[in-house]
């Protein structure tokens, strides 16, 4: 996996393939932003609010990623701790407003939620598709493969909700499935931070055998 400690260089987005990958990841997020948050306020779904939110940090991450290609391990160390402390602070907000739900419980519109999830979906796997092969990176390009599989999850979580609540006619799958992915969200930007960290100090090593 990616971000263990080792002597092999990891790709840091240095290539002129990936910026145009990335360019047309962060036009599908930022769109998707818009038609999935109008959408969770349409059907009262946290679900579909809480993935609108992913869509928006993506697409301000993947552009502070873009920003920091070719700059020092310094620079692009802290850009990927930014966007995992970014990804905490989501995670712990998604969290919070749904605890606020439990204790007002609307059943969301269900067709509402399966209908977008599945539009949320293919964006996020034509995402996916298109950042693969840079899979394995620095911390920097990790995070934005990370983030654009959370949304994949996400959105097949998303569905699966829209499922629950036509099923039981009850707000709680979508309440349930927002945790879920609060939880992912937490994961993953652990995840960045880590190996964020591990890249600093192994920098800071490097700078002292070398002085």
């Amino acid at each position: 996996m990616a971000g263990c400690c080792g002597n092999d260089a990891k790709f840091d987005g240095v290539s002129d393939d990936y910026k145009r990958r990335l360019w047309i990841v962060i036009a599908l997020n930022a769109t998707m932003f818009v038609v999935e948050m109008t959408a969770g306020h349409l059907a009262k779904s946290q679900a579909l609010q809480a993935d609108a939110l992913d869509f928006a940090g993506d697409a301000l991450t993947y552009g502070i990623s873009l920003a920091v290609i070719g700059a020092s391990i310094r620079v692009r160390t802290n850009a990927a701790l930014f966007k995992g402390i970014s990804l905490l602070l989501m995670g712990l907000w998604v969290f919070g407003s749904t605890v606020y739900r439990v204790f007002y419980v609307g059943v969301p519109t269900a067709e509402i939620m399966g209908v977008v999830g599945l539009l949320a979906l293919l964006t996020n796997l034509a995402s996916v598709f298109l950042l693969v092969r840079y899979k394995d990176g620095d911390a920097n390009v990790r995070s934005v493969w990370l983030c654009s599989r959370n949304d994949a999850i996400g959105n097949v979580a998303v569905m699966i909700a829209a499922l629950g609540v036509w099923g039981t006619a009850t707000g709680w799958p979508d309440l349930i499935v927002a945790t879920i992915m609060a939880s992912l969200f937490l994961s993953s930007a652990f995840l960045i931070i880590r190996q964020a960290l591990a890249e600093r100090r192994e920098m800071i090593t490097h700078e002292h055998a070398k002085a």
